[in-house]
């Protein structure tokens, strides 16, 4: 896999080519930044500086690295603007709202009464079978993660 793509614009940030990014942090590993386009006041994306599309291609050494600099980063956001919540989001693919297609983290503070509202639906109505065949292949799934 490239550690970057010319394509990118997240790469673009870690190679520090977009003169609009607002950094507020850089390792060795990661580079995290305000998103243009903020949800709330606050809002911070935490990315690998190498390219990785997305959870599924993300190795352990990566992800390892992207969860320990998120937790730090949570906290100084907390202490930074002092939210009453915080969400921390990372979506795969379209289907679930990834725009860019550089594995990233949104770090999102969140306040009683905020634009954002709920991100749940209130309530879901999943027949008992599927949620019980979606179990079942979930079972599996994990049994063989864990065998090999």
């Amino acid at each position: 896999m490239p550690t970057s793509d010319p394509d990118c614009p997240f790469c673009e940030i870690v190679q520090r080519d977009d003169p609009d990014a607002r950094e507020v942090y850089r390792d060795q590993h990661v580079v995290a930044f305000f998103p243009h386009n903020p949800a709330t006041l606050g809002h911070t994306l935490v990315i690998p500086r190498i390219h990785v599309p997305d959870i599924w291609t993300l190795d352990r050494s990566t992800a390892e690295q992207l969860a320990d600099a998120t937790t730090r980063l949570a906290a100084a956001v907390k202490r930074a603007v002092n939210p009453d919540g915080l969400n921390v989001i990372q979506s795969n693919g379209s289907a679930a709202s990834q725009t860019v297609f550089h594995l990233h983290i949104h770090l999102v503070p969140r306040w009683e009464g905020d634009p954002i509202g709920h991100i749940w639906p209130p309530e879901s109505n999943y027949s008992e079978k599927e949620k019980d065949d979606a179990w079942e292949a979930l079972r599996v799934e994990c049994r063989k993660a864990s065998n090999s």
